[in-house]
């Protein structure tokens, strides 16, 4: 009798032998691992983290709402009436009252007919784009899209055709290419990128859809209750809501929760409900999830436009404070009236994989806490510390941490520094 066959490679191969699995154990070893910290206290501008005092410039809970009283109470309240769990699909038994008053919300907010609500931001995005591209389609994404753009692409099967990070010249060149691939055409971009904290170039976007008759996409994670009059983003705060097909929104940051919506045409939205599979076939959102966003979304439309002055001016004033040790950052780009286009995101260019981390943990030791994000990340040798802002960041939180950071830099000569 034959021995059993076997599989000519194990699978879990690439856990033992994955290309970073070196530098992993030497930063576990060195206590430099910047990823995984214990956060011991609500996420507030100052924090306790492994037992220490921070002061925190790593978080998106950009308007502070997490500890609101009113939304804490609204979390409460849905808790003691749905309970922990609704153990099912919002297509089966998870839909209540409350997600629909929450999509209304979302709807009027946006400006738009109709607006579905998912239990993540990631499955929001790859829910849509997976729903309503397929194969035959071209999908055409900014390289700096966040990875739940380009999970759903890849989920959708559509062909994808990446241009370099806000470069108008080669979205250009995409859309012409993809006139010829013979299906649909999708643009899909962030409004605010997450890692680098600049706008897209919306004007510009928009106007080549339009010329190639494309539709478009953008997500609206990091300026959603950050952007705008209102705070519907960065389609607002350009003037083109009504130039954009469809918006994605997420719950994780100024929202105070977690989840994610999609607004858009009604027809669009239906479709999504009843074939998207990522909300079809994933349990609703807990129910206190769902009050919290509900709570905060109601206090955005009411009084969010102080709380978002707040923010932008804490951020001008860490980019300003930042800029002023010579530190290098990233600027996040112009509006068409010529003013900075502030937003809470301020990252600072390090350059190598190891100086970041090594900056990090020295600030982190010190009580700040930012994110550093290294290659794949960032492109080779862009590694970056990610600053964010909250709007109940008082100045003293962020002279403090200014005043840490300018202590800690004298060590680091090597970092590149900002033009005189």
């Amino acid at each position: 009798m034959s021995e059993t066959a076997r599989a000519p490679v194990d699978v879990f191969e690439k856990a033992r032998t994955h290309d970073r699995a070196e530098q992993l154990e030497m930063a576990k070893e060195a206590d430099l691992l910047p990823y995984f910290r214990v956060l011991t206290s609500e996420a507030g501008p100052v924090v306790e983290m492994e037992g220490r005092e921070t002061i925190m410039l790593g978080s998106n809970n950009y308007l502070g709402l997490t500890g609101d009283p009113r939304v804490k109470q609204a979390a409460r309240e849905a808790l003691e009436t749905y309970g922990t769990g609704l153990t099912g699909s919002r297509l089966l038994n998870g839909t209540t009252p409350l997600h629909l008053e929450l999509e209304r919300e979302l709807a009027e907010w946006m400006g738009v007919e109709d607006a579905i609500v998912f239990t993540t931001g990631h499955q929001a995005n790859v829910g849509c784009i997976g729903t309503i591209l397929e194969p035959g389609d071209t999908v055409i994404c900014d390289s700096a899209d966040h990875a739940s753009i380009l999970d759903g692409c890849r989920l959708s099967g559509a062909k994808l055709r990446p241009f370099r990070h806000n470069q108008m010249p080669k979205l250009e060149k995409m859309l012409v290419r993809a006139a010829d691939d013979g299906g649909g055409v999708l643009v899909v971009v962030d409004g605010v990128f997450s890692m680098e904290g600049d706008l897209c170039d919306l004007p510009a976007i928009v106007e080549l859809c339009g010329r190639y008759g494309a539709r478009l996409m953008v997500d609206e994670a990091h300026a959603v209750g950050v952007l705008g009059a209102r705070g519907a983003g960065t389609c607002e705060l350009f003037g083109l809501e009504d130039r954009v097909d469809l918006r994605m929104g997420t719950f994780s940051k100024s929202i105070a929760s977690c989840g994610g919506f999609i607004a858009g045409p009604a027809e669009v939205v239906e479709y999504l409900r009843i074939a998207s599979r990522p909300f079809i076939f994933t349990a609703s959102a807990v129910p206190a999830a769902v009050g919290a966003a509900l709570g905060a979304v109601r206090i955005i439309r009411s009084e969010g436009a102080e709380l978002m002055e707040r923010l932008l001016d804490n951020a001008r004033y860490l980019r300003r404070g930042l800029r002023d040790l010579g530190l290098r950052v990233i600027e996040p780009g112009r509006l068409p009236d010529g003013s900075e286009a502030t937003t809470p995101v301020v990252p600072v260019v390090v350059g190598e994989d190891w100086q970041a981390v090594l900056l990090w943990k020295a600030l982190f030791d010190r009580g700040v806490y930012t994110n550093v994000a290294i290659h794949p990340a960032v492109p080779p040798g862009g590694a970056l510390l990610r600053t964010s802002l909250m709007a109940s960041h008082e100045r003293e939180h962020l002279d403090r941490a200014l005043a840490t950071i300018k202590a800690t830099i004298v060590d680091f000569a090597d970092l590149p520094r900002s033009a005189p």
